[in-house]
């Protein structure tokens, strides 16, 4: 628990057998996790029973994708007791110990991001080269900019999956999110923006994944289309929410 309040991790995962066992006990290990659930979304492989022997808690999620994945771990997470989520990927890309920094920001704001693109932070063999930095940063600053009033938010990393949020702001949220792939978690953050809510922006460490390539950005095309996917995601909340009158935005 942390202050009190019951924590979840979420992980979503499609063929993760190789990084999902490690993933679950270095996360369930931290001492403020009440439970960690897993995602099972279409596995082909072992990756449920890796991650049963190591305690998680299993979701199955058949609508593919990553949006629908942590849609359906967030959903079970907060419907059955816990108050504060931490989503997190199942490659092992991200440090375990990182879930205090964003649970200390949880009184602070309604979403806490991570933020990959501090230069310090990466290590050298992880998937965030120069070319994909400078473009999380780049459509972070367009999103920025797009709810800089009355917001103000400071934003570096349109494409950290690694977040917390409590039950509350989920509910809030939920219901505005569509997206089912990769583009759910810039959904999310203009979703936030739309709605006035206080982001926060946290740096995390982040290494090179423990196994498999990566669904959305493992090469160029990849890349490409993910980020394609996300700018037009972007635009289309803003549009959105501009065609509201006010006393709907």
């Amino acid at each position: 628990m942390f202050k009190g309040k019951n924590v979840a991790v979420v992980i979503p995962a499609k063929d993760e057998e190789l990084t999902i066992g490690s993933v679950v006990v270095s996360f369930a290990g931290e001492e403020c996790v009440d439970r960690v659930i897993v995602v099972d979304n279409n596995c082909v492989d072992g990756t449920a029973q890796r991650a049963r022997d190591a305690t998680a808690e299993i979701v199955v999620e058949s609508r593919p994708g990553y949006g629908s994945a942590i849609t359906a771990g967030l959903n079970h997470a907060f419907a059955t007791g816990s108050e504060i989520a931490i989503v997190t990927e199942a490659d092992g890309s991200f440090a375990a110990r990182d879930i205090w920094k964003l649970l200390h920001y949880v009184d602070d704001g309604q979403l806490i991001l991570g933020t990959r693109t501090t230069r310090q932070m990466v290590e050298q063999a992880a998937n965030m080269d120069l070319t994909m930095r400078l473009g999380n940063l780049a459509m972070a600053k367009l999103l920025e900019f797009m709810w800089w009033w009355p917001n103000e938010p400071r934003l570096t990393d349109v494409g950290c999956t690694y977040r917390a949020l409590e039950a509350k702001t989920w509910g809030t949220l939920r219901d505005s999110l569509t997206e089912t792939g990769p583009a759910f978690s810039p959904e999310m953050t203009a979703r936030a923006c739309a709605l006035g809510m206080r982001v926060v922006e946290i740096p995390v460490q982040y290494g090179a994944r423990l196994g498999g390539v990566s669904k959305h950005s493992g090469n160029f095309r990849g890349a490409a289309r993910t980020a394609l996917s996300m700018l037009r995601t972007i635009f289309r909340v803003r549009w959105q929410t501009l065609s509201r009158s006010p006393g709907e935005r």
